[in-house]
């Protein structure tokens, strides 16, 4: 069987990172170690679950730095599953999530587009069914 390990969000800064995944999405830190030259191999992941991990990197060149916030191209890049929609919506905003709209039926399910620290689009879904 394969798996998605880890995907990697470039972030201008880590501490910044951390702080948006862990103290406003509620993820765990998995790992903060340091590389050397300032460099630090720090994933986050959803708490308590067995998902995807999110390797974050902070950006070390300017090609790399042209990218933080616009890793999709401007698209939503990146989806959070979530059994409870409500719950979890609130939870987010009032940790301070910038969502960019209000949340939204469609046939596939309920869904809110929000922003990461970085500016890259994510979109909150309860699948339906």
């Amino acid at each position: 069987m394969l798996s998605i390990g880890q995907i990697t969000i470039l972030v201008e800064e880590y501490d910044v990172g951390i702080d948006f995944f862990v103290n406003r999405l509620g993820f765990d830190l998995v790992e903060d170690t340091a590389m050397g030259d300032e460099k630090r191999w720090v994933v986050v992941a959803p708490a308590g679950g067995q998902s995807t991990a999110v390797l974050l990197a902070r950006a070390s060149d300017d090609t790399q730095r042209a990218h933080v916030g616009f890793q999709a191209g401007g698209r939503v890049g990146f989806f959070m599953h979530t059994d409870d929609f409500e719950a979890d919506h609130s939870r987010l905003a009032a940790n301070g999530v910038n969502f960019l709209e209000a949340p939204r039926h469609e046939p596939y399910g309920i869904v809110a587009v929000f922003e990461d620290c970085s500016g890259n689009h994510w979109d909150l879904i309860q699948l339906t069914g």
